[in-house]
C-alpha cells in the first residue's frame, strides 16, 4: 500500500478554529523550516452587510514571543465565492497591489453576505532572513454574527513520514 498524502505530501495545523469572527483572531504560528510553503484556507460563512473580513499576513523570528513583522507578499490570492457554497462555484483569482494585507476578499460591499472559500499560497523562500514561522490574523468583523476558521496546509515537507511520525507543525 502506497503512503497516504498526508505526511507525504502535506501536513495540517490550524490557524484559528471555527470563531465568531466579530472578535479579531489572531492567527497561531506555523513554521515553515520542514516545508517548501504554505496554503492557507480560510473558510466563512455568510453574515451581514458590511461585516466584511479583512486578513493580515506576518512572520515571526520564534514560536511565540521574537520578532513580528508584516509578510508583504500578497499580490494574489483565489477564492470561491457565493451566497451558498454547494459545489458548483469555480475559482476566482483576485489581483492586488503587494501587501500583507487583504482588505475585503471578493465584491467590494457584497462580500460578508457571502460563503467564502480564501486561498492563499506562500513559498517559504518569501519570508525575509532569520524569520521561520508564518500566521494569519483575522480583523474584528462588525457586530453581527459570522463564523470563519483557518487551516495551514503545509506542503512540499523536507522529510516524508507517516502522520504519528510527523513533528509538530510549530516546531
Amino acid at each position: 500500500m502506497a503512503q497516504a498524502a498526508l505526511g507525504r505530501l502535506f501536513d495540517i495545523s490550524v490557524g484559528w478554529s471555527p470563531v465568531d469572527a466579530q472578535t479579531a483572531q489572531t492567527g497561531k504560528r506555523v513554521s515553515l523550516r520542514n516545508a517548501g510553503g504554505c496554503t492557507i484556507v480560510v473558510i466563512k460563512a455568510a453574515g451581514t452587510a458590511g461585516d466584511d473580513h479583512s486578513y493580515d499576513l506576518q512572520q515571526h523570528t520564534a514560536s511565540s514571543g521574537g520578532t513580528t513583522a508584516d509578510l508583504d507578499i500578497i499580490t494574489s490570492y483565489h477564492l470561491k465565492d457565493e451566497v451558498t457554497l454547494d459545489g458548483d462555484e469555480t475559482w476566482a483569482r483576485l489581483a492586488q497591489a503587494v501587501a500583507s494585507e487583504i482588505t475585503e476578499a471578493g465584491a467590494a460591499g457584497t462580500s460578508a453576505e457571502h460563503e467564502q472559500i480564501l486561498v492563499i499560497e506562500i513559498e517559504a523562500t518569501q519570508l525575509a532572513d532569520g524569520y521561520d514561522y508564518i500566521s494569519l490574523n483575522s480583523g474584528g468583523e462588525g457586530s453581527n454574527a459570522q463564523l470563519s476558521t483557518c487551516i495551514y496546509l503545509l506542503r512540499d515537507l523536507m522529510a516524508q513520514r507517516a502522520p504519528v511520525n510527523l513533528a509538530a507543525p510549530l516546531s
